[in-house]
């Protein structure tokens, strides 16, 4: 598994066949995702989950553009390349 769609689809294809997995991935969406890819993910990054309902609609905005370098690389997942880690870049 070499690209963040793979790894989405990985996660979205359990997602929709495991509910416990589904809720977990709702309650505690970086143990899960960390645990269904099997990496770590770097602590400054928190991943967010939504559950689209038949009334809600969710726009996900790029980073500000005057966020200073250091915020940046938190906010695209820019950070370092140990083997546990991966690097998360538009993730979802």
């Amino acid at each position: 598994m070499n690209t963040v769609e793979e790894m989405r689809q990985k996660v979205l294809g359990r997602a929709g066949e495991d509910h416990a997995f589904r809720q977990r991935l709702l309650a505690e969406p970086k143990a899960a995702v960390e645990e269904e890819l099997g990496v770590r993910i770097p602590e400054p990054m928190s991943i967010v989950v939504h559950e689209e309902g038949a009334g809600t609609a969710h726009i996900v905005l790029p980073p500000d553009s005057r966020l200073g370098e250091a915020d940046l690389q938190v906010a695209t997942g820019s950070f370092g390349t140990a083997p546990e880690e991966i690097q998360f870049k538009n993730w979802f």
